[in-house]
């Protein structure tokens, strides 16, 4: 009776720890809500899921300030771009294009497909402390998973054509990607046509704020017009993350990296609750494990 009781106690632990991991993190999923200003702002990031936890703890994070003495690589980035149908959103971040597969650059040896473009404002970056209006990222994924983002500046001056069909679409209500009838849009034309750039190894600017991101900003800003500017602006008025701190990081050129110096890491952050998913499965049938083993 002793010995059945101590076997009765430990499978009956072991099943309420496991259902206590595995049932909570479902109940307690879903959405977090994220911003840009108050108690969800990026200041407070790292606090509002485990998940977070770099964007108040990372030493490699994007966006940072691009000082005037920051090396410069040449125009190696091979753009591989096609035009794609404008499948465009209102995330409640930002307006997001999601680009048909067929489209890649090549860097430092290595391709990475291009996923999405979205827009920040005012620009995340600074050169030389100063921001610009808006700034793009081109957001880009290799088949190990890795993640490569094109950073393009963008600040007021003439109308630009190449970007009419983004902002003459722009979704003011948040809501699922719906492809535009007729409506096209080449990354290829959105870049500068001087395609120099500056190169770190950063992070996500939004929650999780993933590292082992490779940034590639354009050093040459794209001109929109007063009318460009202000149709983002009037749906997103600000959804930029503060400049981060550069902790000891410098401006990498790319015609001097071997391959496997590149960051192994990339890719999005592994959920917290599907680790604790795992868990709480691995303990509950544990416990009904040794139960059976009982009953024998």
């Amino acid at each position: 009776m002793k010995e059945f009781t101590k076997w009765n106690l430990v499978w009956a632990l072991g099943l309420i720890i496991g259902l206590i991991i595995f049932v909570n993190p479902a109940a307690a999923s879903g959405p977090v809500h994220w911003g840009y200003e108050g108690a969800e702002g990026p200041e407070h990031w790292g606090e509002l899921n485990p998940d977070f936890a770099l964007c108040a703890t990372g030493q490699e994070q994007t966006p940072i300030d691009i000082p005037s003495t920051a090396l410069v690589n040449s125009a190696d980035i091979v753009f591989n771009y096609q035009p794609t149908a404008l499948n465009i959103f209102n995330n409640g971040h930002t307006i997001q294009i999601n680009y048909d597969p067929g489209s890649s650059i090549e860097v430092g040896g290595k391709t990475y497909d291009l996923k999405q473009f979205h827009f920040h404002t005012p620009s995340e970056h600074t050169l030389n402390s100063q921001h610009t209006d808006l700034e793009m990222h081109l957001v880009h994924q290799s088949a190990d998973g890795q993640l490569a983002v094109v950073g393009v500046m963008l600040k007021r001056g003439s109308e630009n054509s190449a970007y009419t069909p983004v902002f003459d679409h722009l979704p003011a209500q948040e809501g699922e990607p719906t492809a535009i009838g007729g409506v096209t849009v080449n990354a290829n034309d959105l870049l500068p046509p001087e395609r120099t750039y500056y190169r770190y190894n950063g992070s996500l600017t939004t929650p999780p704020c993933t590292e082992g991101v490779q940034w590639l900003l354009m050093n040459t800003p794209v001109e929109l017009s007063e009318a460009q500017v202000t149709a983002f602006q009037t749906i997103v008025p600000n959804n930029a993350r503060p400049v981060q701190s550069l902790n000891g990081r410098t401006f990498l050129q790319t015609s001097t990296l071997a391959p496997e110096t590149l960051p192994a890491t990339g890719g999005v952050a592994f959920p917290m609750e599907s680790v604790m998913f795992g868990l709480g499965i691995l303990t509950t049938a544990t416990g009904l494990y040794l139960f059976r083993r009982r009953g024998m």
